[in-house]
């Protein structure tokens, strides 16, 4: 997975070049086009608030105690290749546009419900089978996915990123990983290379 979402920041990387260069590419992934550095600093800063407020609404609630334990290749995953592949999904092909702000936003909102629903905080598949795992530290980060997922699509489609380029969401993204990284090292959930 790590070298697939590589392989298509790549793609990604070529089509912008591109658009800066004034070729118009057929078949151009989406949001491949330039963005400010005020875009990019906006969207870090605002996923960044968003991690603190789950680290320290973890510690509120005395759910810090019940993270999951990282291994090293995972979080190589989670900084390099996740934000590629799941913003080109989510916050690229997943964007309803050119139907009004209402449907936009709604747009965003269920995808946001079903971006949220794939991470494994609400349920588990592992040597044991599938099972749900409704407790508060699931519902919880759950929530925190969700709110982070609203928050990139408001870093996507926003005034202030008149190009919709995908460039501060896969900042955003990748720099809420990098924090989560930083989190668990700190608490000890790191854990083996793989």
């Amino acid at each position: 997975m790590t070298a697939a979402g590589l392989y298509f920041g790549k793609l990604w990387l070529d089509d912008r070049r591109a658009a800066r260069s004034g070729t118009t590419k057929t078949g151009a992934l989406p949001g491949a086009t330039e963005a400010t550095r005020r875009a990019v600093v906006i969207a870090v800063a605002g996923a960044l608030v968003i991690l603190a407020a789950e680290t320290g609404g973890e510690l509120a609630l005395g759910l810090a105690a019940e993270q999951s334990r990282m291994t090293w290749l995972f979080a190589l995953y989670s900084v390099a290749a996740a934000p590629l592949i799941e913003e080109l999904i989510f916050r690229g092909w997943i964007v309803v546009e050119n139907r009004g702000r209402a449907a936009m936003a709604a747009g965003a909102v269920g995808a946001s419900a079903r971006f949220a629903a794939l991470h494994p905080f609400l349920w588990r598949w592992d040597a044991a089978g599938f099972a749900l795992t409704l407790g508060a530290k699931g519902w919880f980060n759950t929530a925190v996915v969700f709110a982070l997922s609203l928050w990139l699509y408001a870093a996507r489609l926003a005034p202030w990123n008149p190009p919709r380029s995908l460039l501060p969401c896969f900042a955003a993204h990748a720099a809420k990983n990098l924090g989560v990284v930083g989190v668990k090292l700190a608490a000890g959930f790191m854990g083996a290379w793989w």
